[in-house]
């Protein structure tokens, strides 16, 4: 389990998370949503040590990690997968993957699975990164990703600018997380997308964490959605 405990962070001097509790649990999907601006993004860097807390805690398992180094995230067994994909770009999808398999010392049985997942990738090993097209460039970050074996995985807007059919397969691929037992963390704009796939909803608000419900409670009211979205 990843706990958030009284988390406050920012960028210098101007603070954009305001004392928030959350946790994500194996084996769910925790979405969270809010307008631009809400600390989505600014919460998913805190949890990977890239945005330093001013206040807080936060715990995976028993263990806190919001001391440690960003590096040791990944290494700890959380996958992050940022808004933008930040791959690679001049190297292989091989080699791509390649660096996900050296994070926790992973091998061949960790890659083909993960292939196996996103067989277009396994076509497209010698590519560099940046030949790619937006979904293939999203797949290999995903996969890069799940190539730590995560227990807990974060998505920052992973369906951005994709056709449908690629959100399908990131879609496909963030549940097989879930029903292997994994705690997922999903930043995402398209609401038809949250509500298909969430077990629950937590709302951010101008850096508060505010209402957090199961995703049927949303599915049959969507009163939250129209005060903290504005749809």
């Amino acid at each position: 389990m990843l706990r958030l405990e009284g988390v406050s962070a920012g960028y210098g001097p101007v603070r954009v998370l305001y004392d928030v509790d959350l946790e994500a649990k194996p084996g769910e999907i925790l979405c969270l949503l809010g307008r631009n601006g809400a600390g989505k993004t600014t919460l998913m860097k805190a949890i990977m040590g890239l945005v330093p807390l001013s206040s807080g805690r936060i715990l995976l398992g028993d263990e806190e990690i919001s001391a440690l180094p960003a590096h040791e995230a990944p290494r700890r067994g959380i996958g992050y997968i940022p808004q933008g994909r930040r791959l690679f770009t001049e190297l292989t999808v091989a080699e791509n993957i390649e660096i996900g398999l050296m994070t926790r010392g992973k091998g061949a049985e960790t890659r083909e699975r993960v292939l196996d997942m996103f067989p277009r990738l396994r076509e497209r090993m010698s590519q560099r990164a940046e030949t790619l097209s937006g979904g293939e460039q999203q797949m290999l970050a995903t996969a890069r990703a799940l190539c730590v074996e995560p227990s807990v995985l974060l998505l920052d807007e992973p369906t951005e600018g994709l056709q449908p059919s690629m959100i399908a397969l990131i879609r496909d691929a963030v549940v097989k997380m879930r029903e292997a037992g994994v705690a997922v963390i999903l930043v995402e704009q398209r609401i038809e997308a949250v509500l298909s796939i969430a077990d629950r909803v937590a709302f951010l608000e101008s850096g508060y964490r505010r209402e957090v419900v199961p995703a049927d409670t949303l599915r049959a009211d969507d009163t939250l959605l129209h005060k903290y979205v504005g749809v």
